[in-house]
């Protein structure tokens, strides 16, 4: 296993992976009608979506989300928190459910990428019992808790990786729960107080493990876990050969309603303005960033009741209308992949 951090230049990483865009399935390019004189700077663009599941918007607003991937051709991370409900859902689904399951099956050919969050974005998950464990450890917290060992992480995984599987879903990543709640909030300041500001180092060695299996979607896993619009990168954090795991940093964050799905905090300005000369994704694309990777939430994005899904619409008119072939739409996975088959360096803010 190994970690890396040497520099890999924007004109590089973006001429080998708009090489690998236009060849590998399932890769989406903008299709708005393609200049006289090809343009070589391309921008990726890309997003997370956190909290996805049955229990916000239905089955059918899921199906909505994917279908307008499909028809823009965008690409993206929507996750699937397979034990939020008390139980999991693949065993026994009820109809709405397993309406979700048979739409989560489709999200990969729709360029949708899906992230374990982990299984139940609360208490750890007691999968002999099926049901959250009783006054467990939160599944956020416990991947920072520096005592639990890389084959605590790979057993718990490995589950929940069993568990989409039987509902029919491929994983491809992990993105961190994040909880705000006061157990929770004391432990974190107890561990950063101890020097422990990070994830423990042994959950990187698991996920890789798991990849050199292959039981990830692809050989390569990228995780979310911090945003910064300035301090962003993409960090190899355990390699081995063709397989290798990744912090890959969003640099926007979530205006399209958050989870609270509060209209003052859906602003498709804030990504790109009407005229296309301002916004996040003007931003990084004029100051030669690599990408534009925002997240957001289910909450707030979904078409049936999220505050922000007119604002998610706008933004991709915009870009499509403004940027044009100057933007390469890439899943997480396929940023990893291309990024690691450039020869796995790491790339930051410092470009």
């Amino acid at each position: 296993m190994t970690t890396t951090t040497h520099p890999l230049t924007r004109r590089r990483f973006l001429r080998a992976a708009t090489t690998f865009a236009a060849g590998a399935t399932g890769i989406r390019w903008s299709h708005a009608a393609a200049p006289a004189k090809p343009r070589t700077r391309k921008l990726i663009l890309s997003f997370y979506c956190d909290d996805t599941s049955p229990y916000t918007a239905g089955a059918k607003a899921f199906q909505t989300f994917l279908d307008f991937c499909a028809e823009h051709r965008i690409a993206g991370e929507s996750s699937i928190i397979l034990g939020i409900g008390g139980h999991s859902m693949s065993r026994s689904p009820n109809d709405e459910e397993h309406a979700f399951l048979q739409q989560a099956k489709r999200a990969w050919d729709c360029s949708i990428d899906s992230h374990m969050e982990i299984m139940t974005h609360r208490g750890l998950f007691d999968f002999d019992a099926n049901r959250e464990a009783k006054d467990a450890v939160h599944e956020g917290l416990w991947l920072h808790e520096p005592d639990v060992t890389a084959e605590q992480y790979e057993r718990y995984f490995l589950n929940i990786i069993v568990e989409a599987e039987r509902g029919g879903v491929r994983l491809t990543g992990l993105t961190w729960p994040g909880c705000g709640c006061e157990p929770c909030k004391k432990r974190y300041a107890a561990l950063r107080a101890a020097g422990h500001t990070d994830p423990n180092p042994a959950l990187w060695k698991a996920l890789l493990h798991l990849a050199k299996q292959g039981k990830f979607r692809g050989r390569t896993v990228p995780c979310f876990f911090g945003a910064s619009e300035t301090k962003f990168g993409l960090h190899q954090k355990a390699a081995d050969g063709e397989c290798a795991v990744f912090d890959l940093m969003p640099n926007a964050m979530d205006h399209f309603g958050s989870w609270t799905n509060q209209a003052e905090r859906a602003n498709a300005d804030y990504y790109l303005s009407a005229d296309g000369q301002s916004g996040i994704i003007a931003r990084h694309f004029a100051a030669d960033a690599p990408y534009c990777l925002w997240y957001s939430h289910w909450q707030g994005l979904n078409p049936a009741k999220g505050v922000g899904w007119r604002a998610f619409v706008t933004v991709v008119e915009r870009v499509r209308q403004h940027l044009g072939d100057r933007v390469v739409w890439m899943r997480p996975s396929d940023i990893t992949a291309r990024y690691h088959a450039a020869g796995g360096w790491r790339f930051s803010d410092k470009l």
